[in-house]
């Protein structure tokens, strides 16, 4: 998908999300401070295309693909820093537009999990980021502390469902 169809979808549903919220709010209200560089499709298109990309790291594809070779696709471009703190805001919508994406049952499907560790196993005393909902648990690889992330894919690999679980969950439970 091309980085223009991309943004396009994504800037639908944002659009839709502001008529959404609009609808909800009784009054004005005015957010303290400059408004964003970046609006929230901008975010979003950069997020998914990172995983549409070749690349394993987040700040190597924006510092080395984004910032060099998609200026004239977003002129407002922030600094890496800057864009990490807009991350977390887009994560809903990220989600909404995931789940839209998903497939049709077509009477085939895989299931598979994956580890998602958050820290290396001699730290796990001293992590204290997810340490209220990460556990130990155990794959095919060996131990690790984090989560795990559950998927459901058709035969024409299309998303059906996912699901994220403590480490410490059977493969087997989020099933049903």
């Amino acid at each position: 998908m091309s980085i223009l169809k991309l943004y396009c979808h994504v800037d639908d549903l944002c659009q839709w999300l502001a008529t959404q919220e609009n609808a909800k709010l009784l009054g004005v209200t005015r957010k303290r401070g400059p408004a964003p560089r970046l609006s929230l499709s901008e975010v979003m298109t950069i997020l998914i295309h990172f995983h549409q990309s070749h690349y394993r790291d987040f700040k190597a594809y924006y510092m080395q693909h984004v910032c060099e070779h998609m200026r004239s696709e977003f002129p407002t471009l922030v600094s890496y820093t800057r864009f990490v703190e807009f991350m977390p805001s887009a994560l809903p919508a990220v989600c909404l537009y995931l789940r839209g994406r998903f497939g049709q049952a077509t009477g085939v499907a895989f299931i598979d999990s994956t580890p998602l560790s958050v820290c290396h196993n001699q730290r796990i005393g001293r992590h204290r980021i997810f340490a209220e909902v990460a556990t130990r648990g155990k794959s095919s690889m060996g131990w690790f502390y984090g989560f795990k992330l559950h998927l459901i894919v058709n035969d024409q690999g299309e998303l059906l469902a996912v699901q994220l679980t403590p480490g410490n969950i059977d493969d087997r439970k989020p099933v049903p």
